[in-house]
């Protein structure tokens, strides 16, 4: 089946089959549209009186997703509750959510800053050497101010724990960085789930860039360790060597590399108990 090609507000884009956006239109006017996401959503940003707003939605067959858009609404529909449960000043923050036609919409915040994983318009290894890429620019930025940006997703990563909650699926595709104010915010938590839950899936949702062995063993439990693993693979994709995390590729000393070095350990036996252990011996080490 050939693409059909959507034009909203001088905006075009190509989902699988023909769909209706009449209700964005009282939202504002289209400025942007993010449509290769595999994930069934399609996002659009918007503005109107001078206000911009990002807003998700499902129900639409985008080409990317190849499962059932109903299956997609139901997914945006369960992940409200958890960016009201998590509601943090490092998060992007939920507007409103309704029905919408044919699917299910989601309304947030607009927040100037770029994707570190631009899969669709840097994908590797171009994400990794192109001096336009969002990634490269933020690999060139001093250590201290990628420390600091990295003390933002882990203080918003205890409130996780705090809340009771496992991040699931969370990469360098869920944070956003603005190079202009050097703030950081995260993004994408719809698959983050409550805590313990058992791996019923084998391979689990994620990149296995930043997955911990549990994700990948069926039967295994996900809980605060798995977290835990998250955070350490989060600090080598960026201030170390991602996948390579032998100290040469480290840029922030001999400390804050046996901190990581624990906490993404095989065993989880071996690594810190929780996240807040993590960062508190992180924070000391920093000192």
């Amino acid at each position: 089946m050939s693409p059909v090609t959507i034009e909203l507000d001088n905006i075009s884009f190509q989902l699988q089959q023909e769909h209706r956006f009449d209700w964005l239109e009282e939202l504002g006017t289209v400025f942007t549209v993010f449509d290769q996401q595999d994930s069934g959503n399609i996002s659009f940003g918007i503005i109107k009186h001078g206000i911009k707003r990002f807003v998700k939605y499902a129900g639409a067959q985008t080409l990317e997703y190849h499962g059932d858009p109903q299956d997609a609404i139901e997914n945006l529909k369960r992940a409200m509750p958890i960016y009201e449960d998590l509601k943090h000043e490092h998060l992007i923050t939920l507007v409103d959510h309704f029905e919408a036609q044919e699917g299910y919409a989601a309304i947030f915040e607009w927040v100037e800053g770029e994707c570190l994983h631009p899969h669709w318009s840097f994908p590797p290894p171009a994400k990794y050497d192109n001096p336009n890429s969002p990634f490269y620019r933020y690999r060139q930025l001093p250590i201290d101010v990628r420390l600091s940006s990295l003390d933002r997703i882990f203080s918003f990563h205890v409130n996780v724990e705090k809340m009771g909650y496992v991040a699931v699926d969370f990469y360098d595709g869920s944070i956003l960085y603005d190079f202009d104010s050097d703030m950081t915010k995260i993004c994408d938590i719809d698959l983050y789930q409550n805590r313990p839950f058992t791996n019923n899936m084998g391979r689990h949702w994620g990149s296995s860039r930043f997955m911990s062995p549990e994700e990948f063993e069926y039967g295994a439990v996900i809980d605060h360790t798995t977290n835990v693993f998250n955070m350490g693979a989060v600090a080598f994709a960026l201030i170390g060597g991602e996948l390579d995390r032998s100290f040469t590729k480290w840029e922030a000393g001999i400390a804050l590399y046996n901190i990581a070095v624990k906490a993404i350990d095989p065993n989880r036996n071996h690594r810190f108990t929780s996240v807040s252990e993590f960062y508190a011996a992180w924070k000391y080490a920093r000192t």
